[in-house]
């Protein structure tokens, strides 16, 4: 029964996401305390009304895995839930879905993971997170060699793809077994196809460690905050920092760019593309993730088109932004969609890429 094969099997977090509205919510203008600028200011010590309350689920294993399933990818999720409410209604969701939770484990020591995305009037959240049962995942929970697939996800989560493996005496770059690294190895010598969004951890590995494991990753996703946290390159200059990826990532690399679109190389063109403008904004939760595993989706269909897969990606998350919660809106197998123009540019015209 473990011996599956899967098209598609996605690692990373599973979630509980509450969003709250309410107009009393107030911006503030703060550059000093607030790494963005500003943030959100309820009156301290009094009670404050809430216009709407919705109860999804999210995480960037279970979102992504979402759109795999809707494409008709046999797809698996490998993650943790805690023993609770929300774990098992994760699990009842995903199944339901069609998604096979054999490698989901139940951890009895922390609750499922909890988002509170708090928005105001506008498009725009502030997200409260409880990193619960993914931070216990670890190599032990995974029963390699009976992970089948043709493309592992690996989706971005704090603690989890970065979190040593427990029972693991061999030490490798800086405190042990890093398992991000682990389950790209196993991908690689098993000639599983990897396409990977990582989290800051990983991204914060030295240098050369980061190029050796990017060396065996087919699709690199990274929004522009990433990407230049990445290269040390501020995120407006696209030329420096695809030419720095295209150093360290032979396969393809993709950044994303919130509603300014997407950006993409294969170290020969360079692909870019913007959202239609005229797209209905409800909610961001998820729409990095829709898109990515959209992009996904519709590589793997087309066997390998970026500029489709681009265009599929875009139309998945525009879906997904239309809606309240990270699942929601999705594209099925056989939507209709608008596609929007894609400019393809040759690296070597304006030296933006390097050859691969």
């Amino acid at each position: 029964m473990f011996n599956k094969m899967y098209d598609i099997i996605t690692f990373g977090s599973a979630a509980q996401d509450i969003h709250l509205k309410s107009k009393a919510f107030k911006i503030l203008q703060d550059e000093k305390d607030f790494v963005t600028g500003a943030g959100i200011c309820l009156p301290f010590g009094s009670k404050i009304d809430v216009e709407d309350i919705v109860f999804s689920s999210g995480g960037g294993g279970t979102n992504t895995a979402a759109t795999f399933a809707k494409q008709g990818f046999k797809t698996a999720f490998c993650g943790a839930v805690g023993d609770d409410i929300m774990g098992r209604e994760i699990l009842r969701e995903l199944k339901e879905m069609k998604i096979d939770t054999r490698f989901v484990s139940v951890k009895k020591e922390k609750h499922t993971n909890q988002s509170i995305i708090v928005s105001t009037t506008g498009d725009e959240r502030t997200i409260l997170v409880y990193r619960g049962a993914s931070e216990l995942l670890c190599k032990d929970d995974f029963p390699f060699g009976k992970l089948k697939a043709r493309w592992f996800y690996l989706a971005p989560i704090a603690g989890l793809l970065s979190r040593p493996s427990e029972s693991s005496s061999e030490t490798r770059s800086e405190g042990g077994s890093d398992l991000f690294e682990d389950i790209i190895d196993y991908a690689h010598k098993n000639k599983i196809k990897i396409a990977a969004n990582p989290a800051k951890q990983q991204l914060s590995l030295p240098a050369e460690k980061l190029k050796e494991i990017f060396l065996k990753v087919d699709i690199l996703f990274l929004n522009q905050e990433e990407a230049s946290f990445l290269t040390k390159i501020p995120f407006d200059n696209e030329v420096e920092i695809f030419r720095k990826i295209d150093e360290i990532c032979p396969g393809i690399a993709v950044m994303t760019k919130g509603g300014e679109g997407v950006v993409a190389s294969d170290g020969k063109y360079l692909y870019s593309a913007k959202p239609d403008p005229n797209r209905k904004v409800v909610d961001t939760t998820g729409a990095g993730d829709s898109l990515a595993s959209g992009f996904l989706a519709e590589f793997i269909r087309t066997n390998g088109d970026i500029e489709s897969a681009i265009q599929f990606g875009l139309a998945n998350s525009a879906g997904n932004l239309s809606e309240i919660g990270a699942k929601t809106g999705l594209l099925d197998k056989n939507s209709k969609f608008e596609r929007v123009s894609v400019t393809k540019e040759e690296c070597g015209e304006n030296n933006l890429c390097l050859p691969k």
